[in-house]
């Protein structure tokens, strides 16, 4: 697979200069560069699903029956993560209406989450789906480069441990689930099925204490190389010139995001008692699955930084399209 063999080129050069999780962001990289550049790299998605289910496997095992008081003091975080959506997703489509998108493409190329249903609900409403799924994306793949550095410089951190963590290799036995748990995730249509079955499944064991799996350093690696290099493949066909374009407008609307969201982080990091940077990531405007990689290669309370990336695609599932249909007949009119 030429999307690996590249990512794997990334992820060395990365490893060789000491750079944050070195796994995900060299394949990223890489990746995104080649397939700018015309490229044909692509993880095959059936293959893409299986590290994702591994992926929700290892976030479900950090549920413990320990985690339940914890629970109490979640829905002060879920109220004030649904206000800082609904104003950073307002700031960020004010800014693409200045780009020239029509109102459809910019509220549904700002939404931070869901990025299939975004797309096709926009493109259903009479958005640009080109439009959105490029701004969707680079969104994401912004998301992910900027945070780990910014926590490596702020906090101080050893590139070394911003590495993908694992230790002794427990339960493995929970792997032999993803071949049931994925399909069932898609027969009871779970949004990312591929992700949350396992994760679900997981939890459940480990809440009851029947296993949480636990993968050692070079699984985790190998799970990020996989992971990272399917996001870098997405931009297949951008030229250089329409890239960079795109790549401003989509950093402005980031930055926009990250700054009301970044607030919000603060209120939650103060009301709840949750380390900053944990409430950064979890409000952060990425995917669950891409935001959940990184918590679990940092090591920051992935289970928190789920449930509420969680939260908020669920929200945006039942809000979407009332809101499509909205602007649809506001379009009409």
């Amino acid at each position: 697979m030429r999307s690996l063999a590249v990512g794997a080129v990334g992820g060395g050069l990365f490893q060789l200069t000491g750079l944050p999780l070195a796994w995900m962001l060299g394949p990223l990289i890489a990746n995104l560069v080649i397939s700018a550049r015309g490229v044909d790299v692509r993880v095959p998605e059936r293959f893409r699903q299986v590290f994702l289910g591994m992926l929700g496997l290892v976030l479900g095992s950090q549920v413990t029956p320990q985690l339940a008081h914890r629970v109490l003091d979640w829905p002060v975080s879920a109220g004030l993560l649904l206000v800082g959506v609904a104003l950073s997703t307002s700031l960020a489509a004010a800014w693409y209406r200045r780009c020239g998108f029509d109102p459809v493409s910019a509220w549904f190329a700002s939404a931070p989450g869901a990025m299939t249903a975004m797309i096709l609900l926009g493109d259903k409403v009479g958005g640009d789906p080109q439009r959105i799924a490029i701004a969707q994306s680079l969104r994401v793949v912004m998301v992910i480069l900027l945070l780990p550095p910014l926590f490596w410089v702020f906090e101080d951190a050893d590139a070394s441990a911003m590495a993908a963590r694992g230790g002794p290799a427990r339960d493995l036995w929970l792997l032999l689930a993803l071949p049931l748990a994925i399909p069932l995730g898609r027969l009871l249509r779970l949004p990312t099925p591929a992700l949350l079955a396992p994760l679900l499944l997981a939890a459940a064991f480990g809440v009851a204490g029947l296993g949480n799996l636990n993968l050692p350093s070079w699984a985790m690696n190998g799970m990020l190389w996989v992971l990272g290099s399917s996001i870098g493949a997405r931009f297949k066909g951008l030229t250089g010139k329409r890239l960079g374009r795109y790549a401003w407008q989509a950093g402005v609307a980031t930055a926009l995001a990250l700054a009301v969201l970044g607030v919000f982080a603060e209120l939650i990091h103060q009301s709840v008692d949750v380390p900053l940077d944990v409430a950064l990531l979890a409000l952060a405007p990425g995917g669950i699955g891409e935001m959940a990689i990184v918590a679990v290669a940092l090591g920051l309370d992935p289970v928190f930084v789920a449930f509420h990336h969680l939260l908020r695609m669920v929200a945006l599932m039942i809000v979407a399209p009332f809101w499509a249909r909205y602007l649809g007949r506001r379009s009409r009119n």
